[in-house]
């Protein structure tokens, strides 16, 4: 029974991390540029974002405030979500 119990202990402890990393990570920024044609958004930080096929565009210009639900996908930053925040403001 400790046999079980132990082995139990230790599959759990090994998948958790990989759990962890599975969660979409989340960003706020301001959009730099963006190439609809890419379908690339890239922030003020110099990170570009890859869009799904099918991503349907809300809008997105340079300059807006939004936030931006990804994953990890090799060295890519591939979005799930992309929410408009804050409208820019014009001069």
């Amino acid at each position: 029974m400790r046999v079980l119990l132990s082995n139990l202990a230790i599959v759990s402890a090994l998948s958790a991390p990989g759990i962890a990393f599975a969660a979409a990570e989340t960003v706020t920024g301001t959009v730099k540029t963006y190439s609809p044609l890419a379908m690339t958004p890239t922030l003020s930080d110099g990170t570009a974002y890859m869009l799904p096929k099918g991503f349907k565009d809300p809008g997105l210009k340079a300059g807006e405030k939004v936030s931006i639900s990804y994953d990890m996908v090799g060295k890519k930053h591939e979005a799930k979500t992309v929410k408009i925040l804050q409208q820019p403001q014009q001069s």
